[in-house]
């Protein structure tokens, strides 16, 4: 019997649903929210009934009777740090998604929407691997700073998901292996797997590890220091230029990949060097995580969107093939990835885990 799946993914100014049956994927639609719509709205909860009502008549026009649905997938959201794995949504989950424990994000509706609409149907609603994931030893939380700690918020859900991948591919349990994964998109993540735990990864969303389309990365902080007090900029001005404007944004005026490799191709000398930059970073936050595993690394995979750039990838494998087999997983299937989480614990391959 195959399991009927409703995904929810909220971003910003959309939502991403799909209906899979077991890993097949029988409806997705992007669900456009013009600006004008969500300005009505004072802040991200308030649109929960608005979108809700998007989605169920979406299901409706495509003859989808959420009657037949087994499960609610919903995007997690700003929780608190957790181990990562498969969550129902319970009403602690709820509380701290509503009250903005860990910040407001668009996200944290996929929870709040999943279970509203599975508690409408007598099912339940679960989430998978949020970017709150957290499994980094007591070694790699130590900054130089206490004030100043690290803290791991990546992409945990396609990390865990290509991992895993990679390990079935090969017939061979993700606890078992060593595995250093690349995510490289909007924002750069580097995980380091060991024996099915991410124990070391940097903070993709704020300003540390490789520089990405969008995201300065680690910057001087000396002169990070004397910018922040030189007068020239307000506090949200400098958080703008590490996440939105820094980047290729910041050299190159552009977050669009495809045109930066583009241009460098086309003999484009700065699109080249800042391309290059990037990818150069990337290999060496490789390099740095294969240390951490003391050079015992089964694999590394290069993911996310910017996986489809050979350029990018071959620099890359250039530079580390000499550590591991290089695989390349392009792109960023998030609704697959909610869909397998929630079927492994269907399936009983998972202990389903309590949000607390």
């Amino acid at each position: 019997m195959a399991y009927k799946l409703l995904i929810i993914n909220p971003g910003s100014t959309s939502t991403k649903i799909s209906v899979f049956e077991d890993e097949k994927e029988i409806l997705g639609e992007t669900l456009r929210h013009p600006s004008e719509e969500i300005g009505k709205f004072k802040n991200i909860l308030e649109q929960q009934g608005f979108r809700t009502e998007v989605i169920l008549n979406t299901l409706k026009n495509n003859n989808v009777d959420v009657k037949e649905l087994d499960a609610i997938v919903g995007r997690g959201g700003l929780l608190k740090p957790i181990p990562s794995g498969t969550y129902t949504v319970n009403d602690k989950m709820l509380q701290d998604l509503k009250e903005g424990v860990n910040g407001e994000h668009a996200s944290n509706l996929g929870a709040i929407i999943a279970k509203e609409i599975a508690a409408s149907i007598g099912k339940a609603a679960f989430i998978v691997d949020p970017v709150v994931v957290d499994e980094m030893q007591d070694l790699a939380r130590i900054s130089g700073n206490p004030e100043l700690p690290r803290k791991s918020i990546f992409h945990a859900l396609n990390q865990k998901a290509v991992a895993k991948r990679y390990a079935k591919e090969n017939s061979k349990k993700y606890e078992e292996l060593n595995i250093i994964v690349a995510h490289m998109g909007g924002g750069v993540s580097v995980g380091v797997h060991e024996n099915g735990k991410i124990v070391d990864v940097n903070n993709a969303l704020d300003g540390d590890g490789p520089f990405s389309p969008e995201r300065s990365g680690g910057v001087p902080a000396g002169d990070l220091a004397r910018l922040c007090y030189s007068g020239k900029y307000t506090l949200d001005e400098i958080l703008k230029k590490i996440t939105g404007k820094g980047g290729f944004v910041a050299y190159l005026n552009t977050n669009d990949a495809r045109a930066v490799e583009e241009a460098a191709l086309q003999g484009d000398e700065k699109a080249k060097l800042i391309h290059d930059a990037m990818g150069y970073q990337v290999a060496k936050e490789i390099g740095a995580a294969a240390t951490v595993l003391n050079g015992k690394v089964d694999a590394i995979i290069l993911t996310g969107g910017m996986a489809y750039g050979k350029p990018m990838v071959n620099l890359i494998k250039e530079k580390v093939s000499y550590i591991a087999p290089v695989i390349v997983y392009p792109g960023e299937d998030e609704m697959l990835a909610l869909a397998q989480g929630v079927l492994r614990v269907l399936n009983k391959e998972e202990e389903v885990k309590e949000y607390i």
